[in-house]
C-alpha cells in the first residue's frame, strides 16, 4: 500500500487537532474577557452552569472548566439540568457525561414540557411560559446548592437577536445584558459567552463531540420570530462580514442624549448653558473609552494549550 494516503491522512488530522486548539483558545480568551470586563466570578463564587443538553451551554460548561483551573481568582463549578419531561428525553447522556469528567451536578426532573403543551394553544410560541416555569426552577435550585451565581449560555448572537426582537415586536430598545440580577433580587445571573460567535460554539461542539440532546419545545416551531431575526442577520454577517461585531459594540457605547427617551435623558429641561458639553452634538465623535475597564481589573486570560 502506497504510504500516501497514510501521510495525506495523519497530515489532516493534525491540521485539524491544530484548528480544534486554536479556536479552544479564542473562546477561552472571549470568555475571559467578558467575565474580567463585567466582573462575572469573583473570588470564591459557586457557579450554576445551566446544561440544557444543548451546543451552547455544553460548550460554557466545557470552557469555565478549562478556566477554573488557571483563573486568577478561586471558583467552583456545578452543572444543573432541568429534566422537563418532554417525550423522548434521554435521561441518562447528561448523568453519564457529567459523571465521566467527574463534574459536580444537579438534575432536577419538572413536567414543565406538559404545562406549556397544556396551557399553550396548538402553533403558538411556547417560549415565553417555557422560559418563566424554567426561570422559577433555576432561582429555586440555585439557592439549595448554594451558588452565588447562575451562568446562562447565551452566545452573542442571541444578544443581538433579543435586541431586535424587542424592537420589531416590543417597542423597546432592549437586549441581554451579560450580567443581571434576578427579579427576585436574589441572584446574579451571568453570560460569559456574551463574547462569543454562534459559528464558533457550533464548530466546537463537533470538534468537542458533545452529547447533544435537540429541545422539542424550541426548535421545532416553525412561527418562531427569533429564527426569522437570526436569518436576518446571519444573512448581513454573511454579506457584510463584521457588522454583527459593530452592532455588539454599539451596545456597549450607548449615548443616551442621541435616543428619544424622555425618562433616560432629561429632554424637556435641556437649554443652553453657553457652555460646551461633552455630550452634545459634535460634528466628529471622539474614541470610545474602553469598554467596562475597571480602574484596576482583574485580567482573565485563556489558559496555554497543553
Amino acid at each position: 500500500m502506497s504510504p500516501r494516503p497514510v501521510v495525506a491522512a495523519t497530515r489532516r488530522q493534525a491540521r485539524e487537532r491544530y484548528e480544534s486548539n486554536k479556536l479552544a483558545k479564542r473562546l477561552r480568551a472571549a470568555v475571559g474577557a467578558a467575565i474580567g470586563d463585567y466582573s462575572m466570578i469573583t473570588e470564591g463564587d459557586r457557579v450554576m452552569v445551566c446544561l440544557s443538553g444543548g451546543k451552547d451551554s455544553h460548550a460554557l460548561l466545557d470552557i469555565l472548566v478549562a478556566l477554573r483551573d488557571r483563573a486568577p481568582v478561586r471558583f467552583d463549578v456545578v452543572a444543573f439540568n432541568l429534566d422537563q419531561k418532554q417525550p423522548g428525553f434521554p435521561e441518562h447522556v447528561l448523568p453519564e457525561y457529567l459523571r465521566a469528567r467527574d463534574l459536580p451536578f444537579r438534575i432536577e426532573a419538572q413536567d414543565t414540557y406538559g404545562v406549556v403543551k397544556r396551557v399553550i394553544p396548538e402553533g403558538k410560541t411556547t417560549c415565553s411560559l417555557c422560559s418563566r416555569l424554567r426561570r422559577g426552577v433555576i432561582y429555586r435550585v440555585a439557592g439549595e446548592l448554594g451558588a452565588t451565581k447562575i451562568a446562562l449560555g447565551h452566545h452573542r448572537d442571541d444578544i443581538l437577536e433579543t435586541l431586535f426582537l424587542n424592537m420589531f415586536h416590543g417597542g423597546k430598545l432592549k437586549a441581554m445584558p451579560p450580567k443581571l440580577v434576578s427579579d427576585d433580587g436574589r441572584h446574579v445571573v451571568i453570560r460569559p459567552l456574551a463574547y462569543v460567535r454562534e459559528a464558533d460554539l457550533e464548530a466546537y461542539a463537533r470538534a468537542r463531540q458533545f452529547p447533544i440532546i435537540p429541545c422539542n419545545l424550541c426548535g421545532s416551531q416553525p412561527n418562531l420570530q427569533r429564527q426569522v431575526v437570526k436569518d436576518m442577520l446571519r444573512d448581513w454577517d454573511r454579506r457584510h462580514p463584521g457588522r454583527l461585531e459593530t452592532m455588539f459594540r454599539a451596545l456597549q457605547n450607548v449615548v443616551p442624549s442621541h435616543l428619544a427617551d424622555c425618562g433616560l435623558y432629561g429632554f424637556r429641561d435641556l437649554k443652553p448653558t453657553g457652555r460646551p458639553d461633552p455630550l452634545g452634538d459634535l460634528a466628529f465623535d471622539p474614541a470610545p473609552p474602553e469598554i467596562c475597564a475597571a480602574p484596576d481589573p482583574v485580567r482573565w486570560t485563556a489558559p496555554e494549550e497543553d
